[in-house]
């Protein structure tokens, strides 16, 4: 592939300006890796645009950039209510929309504690809803003004993690009680690996630490040893009951230390 045109910070400003221009978006961030300083040479660009009122993907795909753009909420609605996949000067760029008025919505919720839980393609767990504050902490503002969480809401941090581990322990207690005694042994893989999900979420939310998708989480949750539990999955029930039960105290130890 040939090398871009422009240089990254002249490709960034460009572009941050283009987007910032469409009618009803009041701000543009940087996020992902980009955002965080752990990208590498071909990670793709995450920008978001934050809209107020009605805002028309028709001018998003006016613009003219290759690749795809959705409409509102064709990504499943609430939090991720869509975006598009482009190709701007020779760069892969996902844009994802951000509705300011729920995004206010979210922030007011979640400083209370209260949140929900969306389902999300390529998400175990789904994504909670206060992924838009570990946005508004972690992303770069490129143009525009937004608010900002003053840190890690402590009702948040006290909510969260027994609504991560309470989801975690019924998907275990099924597995053990439903798919075991049958050997089903990928129906209890996949509980035994949405369970670790959730309760890395849990975890993470007991440290106060933002997530803004599943990647590389369950190792920042501790929760590695998962992985050689899982490994050595085989379809005799016996072993499938005695994986679950390994992995629910596995589970548990690492909530309660996250919490001392």
């Amino acid at each position: 592939m040939p090398s871009p045109a422009l240089t990254d910070q002249v490709f960034l400003d460009t572009t941050a300006d283009r987007l910032a221009a469409l009618p009803a978006v009041r701000a543009v961030t940087l996020g992902g890796s980009r955002a965080q300083g752990t990208h590498g040479p071909d990670s793709d660009w995450d920008l978001a645009v934050y809209y107020r009122g009605a805002f028309d993907p028709a001018d998003l795909r006016a613009v003219g950039w290759p690749g795809e753009v959705s409409e509102i909420g064709a990504w499943g609605g609430g939090v991720f209510n869509g975006g598009g996949w482009l190709t701007i000067d020779e760069r892969r760029v996902d844009v994802h929309y951000r509705d300011l008025d729920s995004v206010e919505h979210v922030l007011t919720e979640a400083e209370a504690g209260r949140f929900g839980v969306e389902p999300l393609m390529f998400h175990l767990a789904g994504i909670p809803t206060y992924l838009v504050l570990a946005e508004l902490a972690i992303n770069k503002v490129l143009r525009g003004d937004l608010p900002r969480p003053d840190g890690y809401p402590e009702a948040l941090r006290s909510a969260a993690p027994e609504h991560w581990y309470g989801m975690a322990t019924a998907t275990l207690a099924y597995a053990k009680a439903g798919h075991a005694p049958k050997g089903a042994l990928t129906q209890v893989a996949g509980a035994l690996a949405l369970a670790t999900t959730q309760t890395a979420h849990a975890v993470l939310a007991a440290r106060g630490e933002w997530v803004t998708n599943e990647k590389g989480m369950v190792e920042r949750a501790g929760l590695g040893g998962m992985d050689a539990l899982l490994a050595g999955l085989t379809p005799e029930p016996r072993t499938l009951a005695d994986a679950v039960t390994r992995a629910e105290a596995l589970l548990r130890e690492t909530l309660e230390a996250a919490r001392s």
